[in-house]
């Protein structure tokens, strides 16, 4: 072919892909999303790492002025489902703190809000009306006086900043909690120590949600009481040994644990009502020191990040059962050292990142539509201020999301 029709071809083909995403020769050309990685700083404020994704290759590049200051240790992020406002929880403040996505991408804190004694991990519901954060200690307890945790209820305003929240005690150890796109359902795990003889073990707690108050009721098999001594006791499914993360799937169908002390992964079926049942042929297989889990937007594959094994494990979910099938050795991509947490964009959903807390780096994968195993982006990995600790992403304003939403 005549290389003047060759030419002619290919500025078809970029005027055709501008009109069709949306995308200009300047500014944002191909930024289809933005990555926020929390990273820690040995007990001073954080900073959260503001990157670019590249439509083309899933390449990250820092956006101007990242980092962003935090509190002190920030362990997770959470965005609302527009993708304009991200919520973090500073550990060692005991606080979360509100910041604005900008038309570039960038954060802009909005605000600080008290949570619970050391806060563990947080939730938006699917309206972006509440937001749950778990925290470690219920007044009287502490470090030193270990005790049972509870969850800070946030009412979220107009404008996206926290109202006074309200409180639910729980047991001991919260971990995470998940909230589910659809018929209002939260779930919490708690992980709860060895006392004496007995040996440590993971409690499911499952509660439903007033969408008008955000108010939690415990169903199912959870129970929450108090003791003769007026310590609050949490009972509920099985969680195994010691739970670590939690997820579910877009459509509230199956919900997923991390048990970091036996390398196993938890199935559970979702029944009518929010109710729980573990799903067959479970626990499944993970790497060493699994601490987060995550189920791509589209609900079809499942990854697991292994901390000591420097390594994402990728499954394929059942569409019938819930059942997750894959190896932990044969589906395994290693990535940086010390991956703490997995993020999958929402506008394409093809490209993951971890933080690796370990080796202050951010690592980018691309997921392959077939089958779901991955391999590393353009230039991978990505350097990151901190060690980090969790990651989110949203997507571009100009791009559509692949995210199930109710």
């Amino acid at each position: 072919m005549p290389k003047n029709q060759v030419q002619a071809m290919r500025a078809a083909s970029a005027v055709l892909l501008s009109g069709v995403l949306g995308l200009t020769a300047c500014t944002r050309d191909y930024t289809v999303a933005y990555v926020y990685a929390t990273a820690s700083s040995n007990g001073a404020n954080g900073v959260i790492n503001e990157y670019a994704v590249s439509y083309q290759s899933g390449a990250l590049v820092a956006l101007p002025g990242s980092p962003v200051s935090t509190g002190v240790n920030p362990v997770s992020i959470e965005t609302t489902s527009n993708g304009l406002f991200a919520y973090v929880i500073n550990q060692d403040d005991s606080t979360v703190q509100m910041f604005a996505v900008g038309s570039g991408g960038q954060l802009s804190s909005k605000g600080t809000y008290a949570t619970g004694t050391k806060p563990t991990a947080l939730a938006l519901d699917a309206a972006n009306k509440f937001l749950y954060v778990t925290y470690t200690y219920q007044p009287g307890y502490s470090a030193s006086n270990t005790g049972p945790g509870g969850i800070s209820i946030f009412p979220i305003n107009a404008d996206n900043t926290l109202g006074t929240p309200t409180n639910l005690n729980i047991g001991n150890g919260p971990a995470g909690i998940v909230t589910t796109n659809f018929n209002n359902y939260v779930y919490v795990i708690d992980a709860e120590s060895a006392v004496g003889s007995a040996s440590p073990y993971g409690v499911l707690l499952a509660f439903s949600e007033n969408a008008t108050s955000g108010a939690l009721t415990a169903i199912g098999s959870t129970k929450i009481s108090t003791d003769a001594s007026g310590r609050t006791v949490a009972s509920g499914y099985g969680a195994g040994t010691v739970p670590s993360s939690i997820a579910v799937d877009p459509q509230a169908r199956f919900l997923y644990i991390t048990d970091r002390s036996t390398n196993q992964l938890y199935g559970n079926v979702v029944l009518a009502g929010g109710l729980i049942q573990p799903m067959q042929n479970s626990p499944f297989a993970t790497g060493l020191l699994p601490v987060n889990v995550t189920v791509d937007p589209r609900g079809k594959f499942l990854y697991v990040a292994n901390y000591n094994s420097n390594t994402v494990t990728a499954y394929v979910i059942d569409q019938s059962t819930g059942a997750t099938s894959g190896t932990a050795t044969a589906n395994s991509t290693t990535v940086g050292t010390g991956p703490s947490c997995i993020s999958i964009e929402p506008a394409l959903g093809i490209y993951m990142y971890t933080a690796n807390n370990l080796d202050n780096t951010t690592t980018g994968l691309k997921l392959t539509a077939n089958n779901g195993t991955v391999a590393a982006t353009q230039n991978s990995p990505y350097p990151a201020s901190g060690a980090p600790t969790c990651i989110a992403t949203v997507a571009n304003g100009s791009h559509a999301s692949q995210v199930i939403n109710p």
